[in-house]
C-alpha cells in the first residue's frame, strides 16, 4: 500500500456512506430471514439455517468496516485502520457468496406464499453486495491495494 498520507487528502465520507448503505441492506437480509425462524411454515425452511451461518460473520465484518471507515472520517491515520476496513471488505464478500446461496436454497424451497418474501430478501442482499463493491471500487481509486476476486483461495479465507 502507498504512504497514509496519499490516502489522507481522499474522501473518506464516500467510503463510509457506502458502507453504511451496505450495512443497513444487511440490516434488512438479517430482520426478514430471522423473522422467518419464528413463523410455523418457515422455521425449519430448508437454507436459512445454513445461510444465517455465513450472514453473521458477513455482518461482523461489515460492521467492523463501517467503524474503520468511521475513525477513518474521524481522522486517526494508521495504516492498520486501512488495512483493517480492506480485510473486513473482503471477508464480508468472501460471506456473502454462501448467504446467497443460502437465499436461493431458500426459495427454492419455500411454499408459494413465501417466495416473494424470500425474493425481497434477495434484493436486498443485493443490495449489501452492491455497496460493498462500490465501496471497494472507492478504495481502489483512492489508490488503496484491495486484493482481486483472483487472490482468494476460496470463499472461506479470512484476510484479518
Amino acid at each position: 500500500m502507498q504512504p497514509y498520507y496519499f490516502y489522507r487528502v481522499n474522501n473518506w465520507g464516500h467510503i463510509l456512506n457506502l458502507l453504511h448503505k451496505s450495512l443497513y441492506a444487511e440490516e434488512m437480509v438479517c430482520a426478514m430471514s430471522s423473522e422467518l425462524f419464528h413463523i410455523p411454515k418457515t422455521k425449519n425452511l430448508k437454507g436459512n439455517r445454513e445461510m444465517h451461518n455465513h450472514l453473521v460473520p458477513a455482518s461482523y465484518h461489515r460492521v467492523t468496516a463501517v467503524g474503520s471507515s468511521q475513525r477513518l472520517v474521524n481522522g486517526e491515520q494508521q495504516q492498520s485502520i486501512v488495512e483493517t476496513l480492506v480485510a473486513c471488505i473482503k471477508n464480508a464478500e468472501n460471506q456473502d457468496k454462501k448467504v446467497s446461496e443460502g437465499l436461493i436454497t431458500m426459495e427454492e424451497n419455500a411454499s408459494p406464499e413465501f417466495k416473494t418474501f424470500i425474493k425481497v430478501i434477495i434484493k436486498w442482499q443485493e443490495q449489501a453486495e452492491s455497496y460493498l463493491k462500490q465501496a471497494k471500487e472507492s478504495l481502489r481509486t483512492m489508490g488503496v491495494s484491495v486484493p482481486a476476486e483472483s487472490d482468494q483461495q476460496n470463499g472461506d479465507d479470512n484476510f484479518y
